[in-house]
């Protein structure tokens, strides 16, 4: 290539290319990120609804048995049965686990 301005046309077509490919790589890996989101973000949702509507469950149990929720009982009362607090309080770690987890993305 003898002509500068035809080898200057080739370079720079080789460069769209090469810019082409790249960006098709990018777009990709972020539509499939976005995808990984939003099945995370639908399991956490789905986990949130099911620990919900089982404590409502347990609520409406304990109402139907004449017992007093966990969560009505009186300071200093002794918990009615500790293995109920202790999924309870589990689950409310989870849920905070998430809630930072969501934040820390959020404010990066």
């Amino acid at each position: 290539m003898s002509n500068p301005l035809v080898q200057a046309f080739f370079v720079g077509r080789a460069v769209a290319e090469v810019v082409n490919e790249r960006l098709e790589v990018a777009l990709t890996d972020a539509l499939s990120e976005l995808g990984k989101f939003d099945a995370e973000a639908r399991e956490q949702l789905r986990q949130f609804t099911e620990e919900v509507l089982e404590r409502a469950n347990r609520a409406a149990e304990a109402a139907n048995t004449g017992q007093a929720s966990t969560s009505t009982r009186q300071p200093g009362s002794e918990p009615t049965d500790v293995q109920a607090e202790i999924d309870e309080l589990r689950a409310e770690i989870a849920l905070l686990r998430t809630e930072l987890q969501h934040y820390r993305r959020t404010s990066a």
